[in-house]
């Protein structure tokens, strides 16, 4: 919601007027001068949308301001040219109260993109970034959100035929915005002492290309290279790759040359490192992030198999070890040190920086999960994710 600057009106009175935290209406205006306000001004107030009512007769300030559960000078602020002529449309700030993300519908590319850009326009202190390009050019989307020293990473769908883990990610982003507007907890946990304490780096989809070819089909000018990828099938519910064939969580370099002997040597559905480590542009632009920004701890959302993968070739951090430990209490899920796996984002972050890392297996059966698992998969992570981020 935007409002007009009044003379006299300061950030602190309208953060007393809304309820809601002052850092975050500072946060929401950081593209703009707030430091001295001017009259006219345009701010921007997050957590709040506008509706109307047609004024009537007998309406007044006070009693549509008792109606709306609103102070007085909240519907004057907001109103600032309007007469109460009977007729006359009144603007009404409302609290938003419901989710803006629907994470049970059909959640491709294009729902990703209204998603963020409707999180953007009601919580402006939300930060997008674009980290880099699928091969298909669609962006790779990064949202921040917090002013803490410590920086967590947060990504999800690195397998196409895993976007449910996109939907657990953009839901928990939602409540944890909602949280942070009315002030409240979240998993027990004051919201905006997470803000204060960290920074969220959340990578919602990883590879776009992969998700839209598992639930919407090959792009007409790929159908033919792309069925032929696919051992002969049309069917694309078990591709995990990216759109060229490449596994984009075995492309890292971790003992790259020992995985490579044992996984596919051409590009298909799954498992296939790719001619060289780091070749793909998802890849890169998610190690450029990781390098870039030196995060203190990193989680991959995964499914399935409910654990918590959290070593590395004992490069790990003594500290991995209690994290993991917290995460599998919080959510209920198993945490096992080893794997006979390589190559993945976390085992190159971990060798990297050897700082935590954590590849989460989310749900239970058989990939790709179905939506009716949502409630359970996120009942398990929001707890979880909250603890990321302490």
């Amino acid at each position: 919601m935007e409002i007009q600057v009044r003379s006299g009106d300061t950030l602190e009175y309208y953060s007393q007027l809304f309820s809601i935290p002052l850092v975050l209406i500072v946060d929401s205006n950081s593209d703009r001068n707030v430091e001295q306000l001017r009259v006219g001004q345009t701010v921007h107030i997050p957590g709040y949308t506008i509706s109307s009512h047609i004024i009537r007769h007998g309406d007044t300030i006070s009693g549509l301001a008792k109606s709306y559960q609103l102070e007085q000078d909240a519907l004057l602020l907001v109103n600032q040219s309007t007469d109460l002529s009977i007729g006359e449309k009144l603007l009404i700030p409302s609290r938003i109260t419901q989710n803006i993300v629907d994470p049970k519908v059909h959640y491709d590319f294009t729902q990703l993109n209204l998603d963020i850009r409707a999180l953007l326009e009601y919580y402006p202190f939300l930060q997008k970034r674009q980290i880099g390009n699928s091969v298909l050019n669609n962006p790779l989307y990064e949202l921040q959100i917090g002013k803490g020293k410590r920086k967590i990473q947060i990504n999800a769908s690195f397998h196409a035929n895993e976007w449910i883990t996109t939907c657990i990610l953009m839901q928990f982003l939602n409540d944890y915005l909602r949280a942070l507007v009315d002030d409240q907890e979240i998993s027990g946990v004051q919201a905006l002492s997470l803000y204060d304490q960290s920074q969220l780096f959340a990578i919602p989809m990883v590879n776009p290309d992969g998700v839209d070819l598992v639930l919407n089909g090959p792009p007409k000018d790929l159908e033919k290279q792309l069925i032929t990828l696919n051992n002969g099938l049309t069917d694309f519910s078990g591709w995990k790759a990216n759109i060229r064939g490449v596994d984009l969580n075995k492309q890292f370099p971790a003992n790259w040359e020992f995985e490579k002997k044992r996984k596919p040597t051409k590009p298909g559905p799954r498992d296939f490192l790719g001619l060289t480590p780091i070749s793909e542009p998802e890849t890169k632009a998610m190690a450029q992030s990781a390098l870039r920004e030196g995060f203190d701890r990193l989680l991959s959302l995964h499914t399935q198999g409910k654990e918590i993968y959290w070593g590395y070739e004992g490069l790990e951090p003594a500290e991995s070890a209690a994290l993991a430990q917290d995460f599998a209490d919080a959510s209920g899920y198993e945490a096992v040190q080893y794997v006979d796996s390589f190559v993945g984002y976390k085992d190159w972050f971990i060798q990297e920086f050897r700082r935590p890392g954590f590849t989460i297996e989310l749900g239970f059966g058989q990939n790709p999960l179905p939506i009716s698992q949502f409630d359970e998969i996120y009942t398990d992570m929001q707890p979880l994710l909250v603890r990321a981020l302490k």
